[in-house]
């Protein structure tokens, strides 16, 4: 078990420095991720902006502790769900294609939020200490819950702007 513990941790580090670096990045730069995410369709940017990076690092500081770890999950599937929609879904697949990023990186972190949500965050975690385990199936539905929950916010808040005649 010790491995998988590790395999876990590892991975948990990994995706929640990610995380936290894109909620300082939107929180330092809070007015112009407000005006772009008012680019792509978002109403209410300035909210927008603000929760995106609190969501960001919330959900980053749950992975690397361990703490909540089926909801940080299933809080990177939101995540990715509306950046995948809103911004990374006409590029194409490959993240290298530019202007915009296709949505292979988006749906990668996705299937990993969807994947720790079900296992769960192993015995190296604050939720292993204080008995808060919601891995397999229950954790497996929260996960899932995520993607309802990013439709949700792009159904409240995204207004995709018109393409224009040399974007269809």
């Amino acid at each position: 078990m010790e491995a998988q513990d590790l395999g876990l941790f590892i991975l948990r580090l990994a995706v929640g420095a990610v995380m936290i670096a894109h909620g300082l990045n939107h929180g330092r730069k809070l007015d112009s991720t407000a005006a772009w995410f008012e680019s792509i369709g978002f109403r209410q940017a300035k909210m927008q902006a603000f929760l995106s990076a609190a969501g960001e690092l919330a959900i980053g500081s749950g992975l690397i502790l361990g703490f909540l770890t089926t909801f940080a999950a299933a809080g990177l599937v939101a995540t990715m769900v509306v950046a995948g929609v809103s911004n990374h879904r006409k590029a194409g697949f490959f993240a290298f294609n530019r202007p915009i990023e296709g949505w292979e990186y988006v749906m990668t972190l996705a299937v990993v939020g969807l994947t720790m949500a079900t296992i769960g965050a192993g015995e190296w975690s604050i939720d292993n200490a204080i008995g808060l385990d919601v891995s397999g199936w229950p954790g497996f539905i929260i996960g899932l819950a995520g993607i309802g929950a990013g439709i949700t916010q792009l159904a409240v808040f995204w207004r995709p702007p018109a393409e224009a005649e040399g974007d269809k």
